[in-house]
């Protein structure tokens, strides 16, 4: 959700003005959320990453180069912010699951059997996203779920296209793979 007023609005942030900083952090909030929440696979994690986000943001706002987008270089922030929690938490844990905090999504109406299988999928999903590198993960995040452009998702990886379209490559073929038992012939 780039716009003009972003970089007018870091112009002011630069200048002194707080409130600008307020605006940018509820204009991007969503977003880095969305983000942050599928790399990471847990709500309180990915309100974590927002806060580190904007936080890593606010200080190392003079760092900004216009020649990227605010959103790409906030991206940017966000994808290392989830990374580094993931990291963090496997040296502490020796492993990630993110299967087990992820909240379900199922309807109350619906018939035992699918509430059932779709919580299954939901976790073979989790389990195979992170079965991916920080990067594979990423930039399946990136394209699949915020439909961002290749151009920008290799900005926020800091990869060339042919390497962020490879990456991305890499990662739907690691997610069939890992699918194709719970689904058959349908991934």
């Amino acid at each position: 959700m780039e716009t003009h007023d972003d970089s007018g609005l870091v112009e002011r942030v630069r200048s002194g003005d707080e409130d600008a900083f307020r605006l940018l952090v509820e204009r991007h909030t969503r977003a880095i959320y969305r983000m942050a929440y599928r790399i990471t696979g847990n709500p309180a994690d990915a309100d974590d990453v927002v806060q580190e986000t904007f936080l890593r943001a606010y200080r190392r706002l003079d760092t900004f180069d216009a020649r990227a987008t605010f959103t790409t270089w906030l991206h940017r922030i966000g994808v290392n912010c989830s990374l580094d929690l993931l990291d963090a938490r496997r040296r502490r844990e020796g492993r990630i699951d993110a299967s087990d905090d992820l909240s379900t999504i199922a309807s109350h109406d619906a018939q035992p059997d699918r509430v059932v299988h779709g919580l299954e999928m939901q976790r073979a999903v989790a389990a195979a996203l992170t079965g991916l590198s920080g990067n594979e993960r990423t930039a399946f995040v990136l394209r699949h779920f915020e439909g961002m452009p290749l151009e920008e998702i290799g900005q926020v990886l800091g990869t060339r296209m042919n390497a962020t379209k490879n990456t991305i490559f890499r990662a739907v073929r690691k997610l069939r793979e890992q699918l194709q038992p719970f689904t058959g012939s349908l991934v």
